[in-house]
């Protein structure tokens, strides 16, 4: 599902135009990108939880030239649904 496809789905299901759906999600992604920017976990009730993780610097082997790399470190986003979301899944 892309995010027009999304933004569409969500408008329908609660009578709102697609332009506020449209709004929310990028307020809802805004504060995800500055809040796991600065390291704090996300917490959406009934949904589940986004958390950022520091993954260290580290060397690789380019496979093709067989070169060492260096890795810098970085920060990703992980994702832990709820338990409840979980159980409407099964």
């Amino acid at each position: 599902m892309d995010n027009k496809k999304l933004v569409e789905t969500v408008a329908a299901n609660l009578g709102r135009t697609t332009e506020d759906v449209g709004k929310l999600i990028d307020a809802l992604s805004g504060v995800l990108s500055t809040r796991c920017g600065e390291m704090d976990t996300v917490v959406v009730p009934s949904f589940g939880a986004f958390e950022p993780k520091k993954r260290n610097e580290r060397v690789m082997i380019h496979p093709s030239t067989g070169r060492r790399m260096l890795v810098p470190p970085r920060v990703v986003l992980t994702f832990k649904i709820s338990q409840v979301l979980k159980a409407k899944l099964k």
